[in-house]
Parts: structure tokens; sequence; C-alpha cells
């Protein structure tokens, strides 16, 4: 078995958890992803099967999009609505179009981000949220992401619902806190979906639930070449 699949990852799996169930599922020994999604994203995960886990760096650096909602009025430790609401504002959240547009506008283009507490990066050789966990605060230096698109698709306060297109390294959820502290209430991402990652879309995801009726010949049909 070689070759790439895309598979729509479900709320509430790891991306690791999708690579074990293939393996086991499929019996196939090398299995892979490119790019990490966390459990409470949902869509496109590009799987690596097979010798096609040698080709993963040339679709590590490529492009995401995301549909996503953030929630005004309150902070999270984690930066979405999985973590511990750290804050909560009080005041009902009253911001109009413009402010709103403004605030998003400031975050187009080469921006400088923080990575989250909770996150996969390292330092000193432990990832963050090994110090997280444990309440260890390390300083971390911000980084330079590309937000190349941003556009507002929804307002509903205290929600406002987004579609961005931005480099690899990109946290959304340290981009709706970041937005949220700009309009001086907080925010914190409630909901993200992966719609494109590189030529990938979603429109041609397979989901877990298809998997599991697949048998090991059906599947390498699914598979597109490294």
């Amino acid at each position: 078995m070689d070759g790439i699949l895309i598979v729509d990852k479900p709320q509430g799996m790891t991306s690791h958890d999708v690579v074990d169930f293939i393996r086991n599922k499929f019996k196939i020994k090398k299995v892979g992803h490119a790019g990490t999604l966390d459990p409470m994203a949902t869509g496109v995960l590009v799987m690596l099967l097979g010798p096609a886990t040698k080709s993963s760096g040339r679709f590590l650096s490529d492009d995401k999009e995301y549909e996503a909602t953030l929630t005004l009025g309150g902070t999270s430790d984690t930066g979405d609505a999985w973590g511990m609401v750290t804050r909560h504002f009080g005041e009902p959240v009253v911001l109009g179009d413009n402010r709103i547009k403004a605030a998003f506008k400031k975050f187009m283009g080469v921006v400088e981000q923080t990575p989250p507490a909770y996150s996969a990066v390292k330092v000193k050789g432990r990832k963050l949220y090994e110090f997280a966990r444990k309440g260890v605060t390390v300083k971390v230096e911000p980084r330079k992401v590309v937000i190349k698109e941003l556009d507002i698709t929804g307002v509903s306060i205290p929600e406002i619902s987004f579609r961005v297109t931005c480099s690899k390294g990109t946290y959304v959820r340290q981009l709706c806190a970041d937005i949220g502290k700009d309009l001086g209430c907080g925010a914190y991402l409630s909901c993200l979906k992966r719609t494109r990652s590189g030529p990938f879309t979603i429109a041609e995801a397979v989901t877990v639930a298809d998997l599991q009726d697949l048998d090991p010949g059906e599947l390498a049909k699914r598979l597109k070449s490294p």
C-alpha cells in the first residue's frame, strides 16, 4: 500500500488516533500524516501510507484553509472551547460591525504570533503543553506567520464566524485570542474545520465512518499518488 489518503477527521479524535485506526484496520505498518489537527477540530487530514510517508516534508509547508467560529466575552487556557474558560468579562459584548472589521483587518498579512501554551511547539527539548500541564510558565518568542485571507462570514454576538487561509505554523485559536484582545473583550475558538491543506480539499476527503466499511482493496482505489 502506497499513496495519499485525504481523511475528514471527526471531532474528538487526535491526528494520531486516525493514524492508529488506519494502521490497525488495514494492517499497514507505515502510516503518517502531514499537519496535525487538534482533537476539537474537524476536516482535512492528509494521510501518508507506506512509502509515501517519506514524502511528508513536501506537504508540511503547504498553506491551510479553515472555517472557524470564535466566541467573544472570555478567554480560555487552551485558546479554545475545550479548555478552561479562565476569564469572563461579565458585561454583554456590544460591538459594531466597523469595529469588528477593523480588528480583523489588523491580522492580515505577515503577523507575529506567540504559540499557545497548550501546543506541541518545543522549548528546551520539551513540548509546551508538557510545561502547561504542570502549571509551569515558559517564555516563548513570537513567530512570523502569514494570514493570506481573513474573511468574516457571519456575526451573531457573541459569535463571529470567519474563513482564513494561512501559512504553516499558524494557530487559529491564538488568532482568535489575539482578535479578542484587540477588541477588549477576550475571545476563544469555538469551532474549527480545515477545508483545505495545500492542493487537497474537504470535497475529496473520506470519513472515518466510511473507512470502517472498506477492505484493503477498496482503500487502495481511493489513494492518490505521492
